[in-house]
């Protein structure tokens, strides 16, 4: 679970480092346009229009340098991790018959998925899902089998779930699961 919360965390933080760099770019382009900031030395005749302009593109180039260096830099971490997700992807994509049966007779048939108020979805399962995502380097194990509806498994899509729905999935499967090493849910292939 350490490992599920510390994905998902980094992952996080590097969206909102995302939007608050844009943000950051969108805010200096806006404000390097207003009067006190563009820097002009004109000679003694009036100014040219192309001296208009190439002072306000120095001042859109020198305001936006710093967070366009910011953004360049999480467009790489984000691309590295990508890499290492890709690398990290099971050859197998698809559950075996044992493990789609066996995973289906733990759930009882019924999604395991949750609901509004963090409840068991209670329609039956038709599909086979990895909780954590086979794109983003999920194992093709019974342990990251999760027998889903059409309707959760859709709606969950590849994005990777929090600790907090681990931890909660966790704890519901206690009600009917025996074996518990069953309960675990969630399982990450190493790097090769």
């Amino acid at each position: 679970m350490l490992e599920l919360e510390r994905i998902y965390w980094t992952r996080v933080a590097l969206r909102l480092a995302n939007a608050a760099a844009t943000i950051w770019l969108a805010a200096a382009v806006v404000f390097s346009f207003h009067p006190n900031t563009v820097h002009t030395t004109f000679g003694t005749g009036g100014p040219a229009v192309s001296d208009i302009l190439r002072a306000m593109f120095d001042g859109v180039l020198e305001a936006i340098t710093a967070p366009a260096l910011a953004m360049l830099a999480l467009v790489a971490t984000a691309l590295f991790l990508r890499f290492r997700d890709v690398r990290r992807r099971d050859p197998v994509r698809r559950f075996t018959r044992q493990q789609r049966r066996e995973g289906m007779a733990r759930a009882g048939g019924q999604c395991e998925m949750e609901t509004g108020f963090s409840r068991r979805c209670s329609r039956p399962a038709e599909h086979g899902d990895h909780f954590y995502p086979w794109s983003k380097g999920g194992s093709t194990s019974l342990q990251n089998f999760v027998a889903a509806c059409s309707r959760c498994n859709r709606g969950k899509g590849a994005r990777i779930p929090s600790p907090a729905q681990q931890a909660r999935l966790e704890r519901r499967r206690r009600a009917y699961v025996l074996s518990e090493d069953a309960v675990r849910v969630g399982e990450r292939r190493e790097l090769p």
